[in-house]
């Protein structure tokens, strides 16, 4: 399989990841640019499960006020150094992520951030509803499991769709920019302003 330079410029210009790795891609994906993609995402998954036990201290907090100046998001994202924070990309998901929370008000980074006492009102919600459909237990049970997990979902920040490409997760955006930048990522906390 011949590789050529114009396959790989297009997926650098795509991903942003190294050309080495490119064409290890396209390599094993035999030339196919939608399979190449696919194997550089989930490498690039691998690459962020490794990164994630690295301390990150460094970062910047990035803000967006909304043209109509009725919603803001204040945003603490870190990085590992001040290089990476420093960077085109870095900063641009940070921007992202604060357009991503003025617009779909998750209340939590992620579903471990929860408070079980948040919970419990939903899941009281939930099981009375479920407990008038006359549905069997078994069912009833999965119904509610469904429900709470829907919910805990939609209001954590990391397990959103992310507005601009339904198809990804904030998550899987910042797995994105961990395998390009090479450094762990973490949203550390985050605050929305609405009028």
């Amino acid at each position: 399989m011949d590789i050529g330079i114009e396959q790989i410029k297009q997926l650098r210009d795509e991903t942003g990841v190294s050309p080495v790795e490119i064409k290890k891609a396209l390599a094993e994906a035999n030339g196919d640019i939608e399979k190449a993609k696919e194997l550089l995402r989930i490498w690039g998954k691998k690459i962020s499960d490794k990164k994630v036990s690295r301390e990150a201290k460094q970062g910047v907090i990035d803000t967006y006020i909304h043209s109509n100046l009725k919603t803001g998001v204040l945003l603490d994202i870190r990085c590992e150094t001040d290089f990476v924070a420093a960077s085109p990309e870095f900063k641009s998901l940070a921007h992202e992520i604060c357009l991503q929370i003025a617009a779909s008000k998750p209340l939590f980074v992620n579903e471990d951030s929860i408070p079980g006492a948040f919970l419990d009102g939903e899941i009281k919600i939930y099981k009375e509803q479920i407990a008038n459909s006359g549905k069997p237990q078994n069912i009833a049970d999965q119904i509610l499991e469904g429900k709470i997990k829907k919910y805990k979902e939609s209001i954590s920040l990391l397990a959103q769709p992310w507005i601009k490409d339904d198809s990804k997760t904030i998550k899987n955006l910042i797995e994105d920019t961990v395998a390009k930048l090479g450094e762990n990522i973490e949203v550390k906390n985050f605050s929305r302003f609405e009028i």
